[in-house]
């Protein structure tokens, strides 16, 4: 006899947050995909030069770091639903400022709100889905497919917004976002869940674990991978748009294309994970990344260009999860090593979009695109060390006296 799903085996209540979790990250993927479309209109409307649109990007993954450290804190002291209401209005703020003034630290400030909601919301979800599940792998897969769903809906909203109001587009695709994050605020508010928040037992707090070899070398792959992925999702429109390749429409439609191909990618890693060894996986996906941008940067032929994506997007999508894998055993012992391993990756995200946007701005937006490869090719280089590490599983302390 089949197995029930995941879902009929909720209660009305639960199923209600689970559906309500479904849409709001669906809106989470819209949102936070939408500003690398905005990015190249918002910075023409208000004359920004390229440094300061990589530094929106970048203020946008600080945003969604500090939210990582929020969204364990605030709700002990306003209990979860008042914590991630308070938390989605930072989206509505943000598309506020991006619509209302081109003041760039106010601009900055926005982009911020928007990490801040993002990975918030993102954390809430998460959690609640894993929660009312019982740990179902099927509603968590089903969580960040419909995230990837609202990602790859992001381009086409602002086509659309585009066609209808020419100009004035990418304002009402914030509109549309600033009413849909209100929506959002008031399903969160009709849930009835548990308020109260479960401390931890004492765990071992000790940061050993940095001293690790397997553990350095999987932070050096992550730092790079998010250099990269941050940077391409942020700044690809604008380069192919700045660079006179293809139609803003077009180049929209790539940004969507490329949603869809890491969509294919995830679930086809997921499928494939456990056949083939890691250290090979991690080779392939890592030399196709570097293959794919090298073809992408290196020719103005659309076709040839479209093609570069998909393979970009396919080769991309399985090394965040995959690299996570490889460092099971310490992230088990040491739970503060989840905390660190994200601080670092999420420096290059931050990092990265600014380093582009100067580059584009001294020496043109070809020369700020081609950093990415330096970050591919090092990123390339960890995955050497990790397949070429001799070094024994680690021996740190699992107990202190």
């Amino acid at each position: 006899m089949a197995k029930p799903s995941f879902y009929s085996q909720l209660d009305a209540r639960n199923k209600y947050i689970l559906l309500c979790c479904f849409f709001v990250f669906a809106v989470n993927g819209l949102y936070g995909m939408i500003l690398g479309s905005l990015l190249p209109l918002i910075s023409s409307a208000y004359n920004l030069n390229n440094t300061l649109s990589g530094g929106l990007i970048s203020a946008h993954q600080v945003g969604n770091l500090i939210a990582g450290f929020i969204a364990g804190v605030l709700p002990l002291y306003l209990g979860r639903k008042k914590a991630v209401i308070f938390m989605c209005a930072f989206v509505v703020m943000g598309f506020l400022i991006m619509i209302l003034t081109g003041n760039p630290v106010l601009l900055i400030l926005g982009f911020l709100f928007t990490g801040l909601s993002r990975g918030s919301i993102s954390n809430f979800n998460n959690t609640m889905v894993n929660e009312i599940s019982n740990s179902s792998s099927a509603a968590l897969n089903v969580l960040h497919s419909i995230f990837a769903i609202g990602a790859l809906l992001a381009p086409f909203l602002v086509i659309f917004s585009t066609k209808l109001t020419g100009d004035f587009g990418w304002k009402l695709s914030a509109i549309v976002i600033i009413v849909l994050a209100i929506i959002s605020m008031i399903l969160f508010s009709r849930m009835d869940m548990d308020e109260s928040v479960r401390i931890k037992q004492k765990t071992d707090k000790s940061y050993i674990f940095i001293k690790d070899r397997k553990f350095q070398i999987g932070a050096g792959i992550l730092f790079f991978y998010l250099c990269c992925e941050a940077t391409i999702n942020g700044w690809m429109v604008k380069y192919f748009i700045d660079s006179g390749i293809m139609s803003i429409q077009y180049a929209q439609m790539l940004a969507s294309l490329l949603w869809v191909v890491i969509l294919a990618g995830r679930l086809t890693t997921a499928f494939i994970g456990e056949r083939i060894p890691k250290k090979i996986t991690l080779t392939v996906l890592s030399a196709g990344t570097v293959m794919f941008y090298l073809l992408l940067l290196s020719t103005r032929n659309v076709t040839t260009i479209t093609f570069a994506i998909m393979g970009l997007g396919f080769s991309m999508a399985g090394i965040y999860p995959t690299t996570v894998s490889t460092l099971g055993g310490i992230i088990k012992t040491y739970p503060m090593s989840m905390g660190v391993l994200l601080m670092i990756g999420g420096s290059g995200a931050i990092i990265m979009p600014i380093i582009t946007g100067a580059l584009a701005d001294g020496f043109g937006v070809l020369a700020g695109m081609s950093a990415i490869i330096v970050a591919t090719l090092m990123m390339l280089i960890f995955v050497g060390l990790y397949v070429f590490d001799k070094s024994k599983p680690s021996r740190l302390p699992l107990e202190t006296p």
